[in-house]
């Protein structure tokens, strides 16, 4: 019996003893690894993930009441209720329960439906939490898929995606699209490249002599709680408007770094020289942002910057910029050789890599010891490359390792990383696993 089905009856035989009946229907949507294209999505430049096998499922009963219902199979998430009419999302407080309100909100809002009706759901899954797989895109994109379903309503693929996408920002995280759009435009086994405005996906095939391995650093990092995130977000933003201000383009429409290339039109190598003359590698305070504007403080934070980010006293312009139009050459770098298959592909892509984890580390500056020590450790027992991925500061890195090295690159990773002396990092086989491309969100009616 295949596995899925395997977890479907386990998820009904669960739902029945915690809501004593049976679900109408089941929604999958899977995380992703990106494998290269790192914080570049909400920059507006293209990223290349796969789904992986690891998943959220949700069993789900429509009821007759204007009440929903969340429950979780993993004790650590209580249970939740609230009217299905006023469903509010408390930014302050990422728990899981807001991820699932935030799809039902998208959809809610996206149809302009002030009465929802009620539901009974049990979530389940598999992707470890704070590791950079997108768990909670996937519960976002998942909880979407749920309510669109219960409303009887049809949408693409792609308006899903974009729902999605702008629904999670009802949590504070300012992200650029990736994670909900490979959710449901994934398909088994090819990565994809996506694009944006307008979002698409493009089918790009790996080599086939080589396998993904994902390794869980075991630090986790909650992005909804942090501001790093947000900060490079920002960072990025004021680094476009400085270089459209020195290229005398109309700054104050620009908001992300590709608009900056677009405007131009110029190559990403180009923009790379641009960056260099354009700005200083040193930071930049507030004062100073403000006088290469020509605007004022005042109007710095409250028509620039993010609530989150009006205390913030340097920015780190030239080092973000430099990192986002580098890693976008990459991305289509990496796309090429996978189209071309030359003999050392595997090298040539484990290179990639390589150059994108060192850029994240010192330009962007999203790596962690525990992260850079992994991918040292990686690529020490084989892999060809190694890199953070996910928002990084934690959670887990991305290898690309030669099929006949695997069993021997695993157990000596296991042992190097995870069998610790003082045994403060117990592994379960969620941290270190080889996965293939995945398929995408799905409803089942049946288990």
């Amino acid at each position: 019996m295949p596995l899925l089905n395997v977890k479907l009856l386990k998820l009904k035989e669960m739902f029945n003893s915690k809501f004593g009946s049976i679900p109408k229907f089941y929604v999958r949507a899977p995380g992703r690894v990106n494998i290269i294209g790192e914080h570049i999505d909400y920059c507006g430049y293209s990223v290349l993930p796969m789904a992986v096998e690891q998943d959220v499922l949700i069993a789900v009963e429509p009821v007759k009441t204007y009440t929903l219902q969340l429950a979780n199979t993993n004790p650590l998430y209580p249970d939740f209720s609230t009217s299905a009419n006023n469903i509010q999302i408390d930014k302050t407080k990422p728990l899981w329960h807001n991820y699932f309100l935030c799809g039902v909100k998208g959809i809610q809002e996206h149809f302009g439906l002030s009465n929802l009706t009620g539901m009974n759901c049990l979530v389940d899954g598999n992707i470890p939490p704070s590791s950079g797989l997108s768990s909670s895109s996937a519960l976002v994109c998942c909880a979407g898929l749920v309510t669109l379903t219960v409303l009887g309503r049809n949408l693409s693929k792609v308006e899903l995606a974009e729902i999605c996408a702008k629904s999670e920002r009802y949590i504070g995280t300012e992200g650029g699209g990736m994670d909900q759009s490979i959710s449901f435009l994934a398909e088994e086994g090819t990565a994809k490249l996506i694009e944006f405005s307008p979002l698409r996906a493009t089918d790009v095939k790996l080599p086939s002599g080589a396998v993904f391995v994902i390794a869980n650093s075991c630090v986790e990092m909650n992005k909804a709680a942090t501001s790093h995130f947000n900060i490079r977000v920002m960072e990025c933003r004021l680094a476009a408007k400085l270089l459209a201000k020195y290229k005398s383009l109309q700054w104050d429409k620009v908001l992300r770094l590709e608009e900056v290339q677009a405007k131009l039109g110029i190559s990403l190598e180009e923009m790379l020289l641009v960056t260099e003359d354009a700005l200083h590698p040193e930071p930049y305070n507030p004062e100073e942002i403000c006088r290469c504007l020509g605007i004022s403080l005042e109007e710095l934070r409250t028509q620039i910057l993010s609530p989150n980010t009006q205390e913030v006293l340097i920015f780190k312009l030239y080092q973000r910029a430099k990192h986002v139009y580098s890693e976008a050459a990459r991305v289509l770098q990496f796309k090429k050789i996978c189209e071309e298959a030359p003999e050392d592909m595997v090298q040539l892509l484990g290179e990639l890599m390589n150059q994108s984890h060192m850029s994240c580390r010192d330009m962007y500056e999203c790596s962690c010891p525990e992260l850079d020590q992994l991918v040292d450790i990686c690529r020490k027992f084989g892999a060809q490359g190694s890199r953070l991925t996910g928002a990084g500061w934690g959670g887990c890195t991305v290898s690309i390792v030669p099929a006949d090295k695997l069993p021997s690159f695993l157990a000596n990773v296991h042992k190097a990383y995870y069998q610790r002396s003082d045994g403060s990092l117990a592994p379960e086989k969620q941290s270190l696993f080889a996965t293939k491309p995945g398929g995408g969100a799905l409803v089942f009616l049946e288990a």
